[in-house]
This record gives C-alpha cells, sequence and structure tokens, in this order.
C-alpha cells in the first residue's frame, strides 16, 4: 500500500478524531475501507459520550460498515495503534490491512496483528501524535482510565 493514499484514508480517521474530542470524548478515529478503497464505515471513540466501555472507534467503524460477506481485502484506519479488543475485532474477522496513524503515544497491537498476517501500515503520523499528546496532558485520568492503566 502506499503512504499517498494511506494518508489519504487517515483523514477520514482524524475528521472523527477531532469530532470525538468536540463533544468532550477521547480523541481516536477509525474508519472501514473495502477492497477497493470505498468507505464502508467510520467512527469515534463514544465511551465518554455513551457512557459505553465498548465504544471504541474501530467497533464504532465496524459497526457502521454494517454485515460484510467478508471482511478479506479490507482495510481498518485507525489514528492510534489499536488496543487489544480492537486488535482483536480485526483478527476475529479477517480484516486484511491496518493503517495505524500513530503508536507513540500508545503501542497496542499492531505488533501481534503482523505476526498473524495483518499487513501494517505506521504512518507516524505527527498530528496524530499532537493530538492524543495533548489531550493525555490535559486528561490524564481519562486517558488511564480508557487504556486500562
Amino acid at each position: 500500500m502506499d503512504e499517498a493514499t494511506a494518508r489519504v484514508w487517515l483523514a477520514t480517521a482524524v475528521e472523527e478524531a477531532r469530532a470525538g474530542l468536540a463533544e468532550g470524548g477521547i480523541p481516536i478515529g477509525a474508519a472501514l475501507l473495502g477492497p477497493g478503497g470505498a468507505l464502508l464505515g467510520r467512527g469515534r471513540n463514544r465511551r465518554v459520550q455513551d457512557g459505553d466501555p465498548s465504544a471504541h472507534a474501530e467497533t464504532a467503524a465496524f459497526r457502521a460498515a454494517g454485515r460484510q460477506r467478508s471482511y478479506r481485502g479490507t482495510t481498518m484506519v485507525t489514528t492510534l495503534s489499536p488496543c487489544w479488543y480492537c486488535s482483536g475485532l480485526v483478527r476475529q474477522f479477517g480484516i486484511s490491512r491496518v493503517v495505524v496513524g500513530e503508536a507513540t503515544t500508545f503501542h497496542g497491537g499492531h505488533d501481534w496483528l503482523a505476526g498473524h498476517g495483518v499487513e501494517i501500515v505506521l504512518l507516524d503520523d505527527a498530528a496524530c501524535v499532537a493530538m492524543m499528546r495533548d489531550f493525555v496532558r490535559r486528561n490524564p485520568a481519562l486517558w488511564h482510565e480508557d487504556i486500562g492503566a
């Protein structure tokens, strides 16, 4: 996968992360794209807004995509390295690729996914890093609640 396309796709996830932040939530966004690059679903972390600990960005994008006959060839794009819960979703449903905006703030399960044949594209996007670092600095208790620390 070429980096230019990955960055175009990341823009949708970043929009979702910013929307979540504006709502008082955790700024993590995601999008699920089909094998040809069509947007199937998008979402943001809504743990705070909905009071639902399972409302992660990747699961929101997955749910928004609706039922697919197969997830082979699809790409999950996320602003932050996926946690174990979201990594399990990728693995469970056979999502082929994960584009990760950044893994500096949180190094989730993307190495594990790579070890199980999922293509990982790590962008180390400076804007994603800055957004999360600022959030963590301003909301350490909420961050530690979300990340399980």
